[in-house]
This record gives structure tokens, C-alpha cells and sequence, in this order.
């Protein structure tokens, strides 16, 4: 069975899609259309611009969102057995999947950007990968703390990202340093995302989700919230509204995505971080990449 899965923030990279553009008349003006959408010309930043430029969120979720989905138009006889996406990638998975109009899902991801911009501008906040240590520890010295910090990604085993305040996120690295971490390393993000901290961005994106239409997707789509399946387009919508407070459960979703039938795992978009996030769960698995036209 084939999986597809749909990277997220950090994976963005100058140039990326300009093959796209300049090899698809079809796929040129979906591109028109999204700087309508969005009410700047995001290709010029995608294509042109510097990693400066694309570090904004507001920038990086819809050029992410852009890449993968346009990308997952270009391969050919495109039937997914199951789709996944970590955190922005989950709106990429579901227009991939059917659940979303590629407008609907692109104005979602432009919202969400925005929201989370505004919520990181409230109160100065950050995250940490934690390396070489077992998720309950991390869990447990996090709640420990008077700071807010929480897990907020598990990626793999052996590496769990955790988000909350500067002085909260600090406290922990300097106390899984002393409980063996191999790294406690700081992130060049806006903010603490998957952490309590999203709360006004996640009340601003459920009024959005809730006004949009959903329907229900051409295979399962592996939410990050609890790592199941799911079909259903209400739960969808409940499970995307509280993914911007509660962590990406991508080990367990990669896991249950195996025990499923996944024989073989398709990134679709910048980069290949997801692969290398699979090969750490089984490195038996057969994975691959789409990341620009040629490949």
C-alpha cells in the first residue's frame, strides 16, 4: 500500500517550484491564482526571494502548502492507499486527498499563518529538538516546570521537539542537558507552535475551518492529533482545529500507517526530512521524494 506524506514548515528553500511554473501552463496559472488568493505575489518570494525572506510564516506555510500540492498534481495515475502530513502538511495531505478545493485549502493555510504570526508576536516564545532521550522523560521534566513547555512534536524515536515560552523552553534544555540529552538544540522558528501559547491562533482558525466545506477524502488521512485514520469530515475539521495546541504525533502515526499495510512512503514537497523521520522508525521501509518536476 502506498503511503503519501507532506512535509511542514522548515523544509522551504529558495527557487523552490519555479521548474513548476515554467514547465506547466495548467499548473502556472493555479500558481496566478494563489497570489490572487493571498493578496501578494508569493511567487516572486518563493522563486526569488532569500532564506530570509521565506523564514516569515506567513510566507513559508503557503509557499510549503503551494509546493506539495502542486507537486502531487504532477505525478501521474496519483491514488494514495493513505496520506499524513506533519502540522502545516496535514492541509497539503487533505487537498492532496480530496477533503479540500485546493482554494479553500490554500486561504486555510494563509489564515493559519497569519493567526500564528500574531500569536507569537503576543509573547516572546520558542522550541527545542531534544535528541537521545526517551519521550516520557522529556514529558515528565516539561511538567515539572512552572513555565509553560510542552512536547510538541514527536518526530521519531530518540527526538521530540519541545515549544512553550523562552524562559520555559530554556529551563528544560538546561535540565534534559543534565538528564543525558546528546542535544537540546534551540530552533530558528517564531514561535511556540503545538503549545498552549496558539491558543488565540487556534480560536481565529476554527471559525475558518468551521465556515469551510469539507468533504469526505479518497483514502484515510492520518491526523497528527491522535495518529488515526480518518474519513470522516467532521472529525477532520474538530482534529485540524486543535492540531495548533496539541503535538504532531508523527512517530505514532508513521507506526500505525505501517501496521496498516504501508509497503512503501512518498514525501511530496521541499526537502526530505519525513524521509529520513520514517527510516529512523523502520529503516527497512522503502521510501522516496518528490521534491521538484524532474524526479
Amino acid at each position: 500500500m502506498k503511503a503519501y506524506v507532506f512535509p511542514g514548515q522548515g523544509a522551504q528553500y529558495p527557487g523552490m517550484g519555479k521548474d513548476l511554473y515554467e514547465n506547466s501552463a495548467e499548473i502556472k496559472a493555479m500558481f496566478e491564482n494563489a497570489n490572487e488568493i493571498l493578496g501578494f505575489n508569493i511567487t516572486d518570494i518563493m522563486f526569488e526571494g532569500t532564506v530570509e525572506d521565506l523564514k516569515q510564516t506567513r510566507v513559508t506555510q503557503p509557499a510549503i502548502f503551494l509546493h506539495s500540492v502542486l507537486l502531487a498534481k504532477t505525478v501521474e495515475d496519483f491514488s494514495p492507499d493513505m496520506v499524513a502530513g506533519h502540522s502545516l502538511g496535514e492541509f497539503s495531505a487533505l487537498v492532496a486527498a480530496g477533503a479540500l478545493t485546493f482554494e479553500d485549502g490554500l486561504a486555510l493555510v494563509s489564515k493559519r499563518a497569519q493567526a500564528m504570526q500574531k500569536a507569537c508576536e503576543v509573547e516572546p516564545s520558542t522550541m527545542a529538538a531534544i535528541v537521545g532521550l526517551d519521550d516520557e522523560l522529556v514529558e515528565e521534566v516539561c511538567h515539572g516546570i512552572d513555565d509553560v513547555v510542552v512536547a510538541a512534536n514527536y518526530n521519531c524515536p530518540g527526538q521530540l521537539v519541545i515549544s512553550g515560552s523562552v524562559a520555559g523552553v530554556d529551563k528544560a534544555c538546561e535540565l534534559l542537558t543534565g538528564k543525558g540529552a546528546k542535544r537540546a538544540l534551540k530552533l530558528p522558528v517564531g514561535g511556540a507552535f503545538h503549545s498552549p501559547l496558539m491558543e488565540p491562533a487556534r480560536e481565529e482558525l476554527a471559525a475558518a475551518i468551521e465556515s469551510t466545506t469539507f468533504s469526505t477524502p479518497v483514502c484515510p488521512v492520518y491526523q497528527n492529533v491522535n495518529a488515526l485514520p480518518v474519513t470522516d469530515f467532521v472529525e477532520i475539521k474538530q482534529n485540524l482545529i486543535a492540531q495548533l495546541t496539541a503535538p504532531v504525533r508523527w512517530t505514532q502515526t508513521v507506526k500505525n500507517m505501517m501496521a496498516d499495510g504501508a509497503t512503501s512512503f512518498t514525501e511530496i514537497g521541499p526537502g526530505k526530512v519525513l524521509q529520513g523521520l520514517v527510516k529512523k522508525v523502520d529503516r527497512n521501509m522503502e521510501t522516496s521524494g518528490i521534491d521538484r518536476l524532474e524526479s
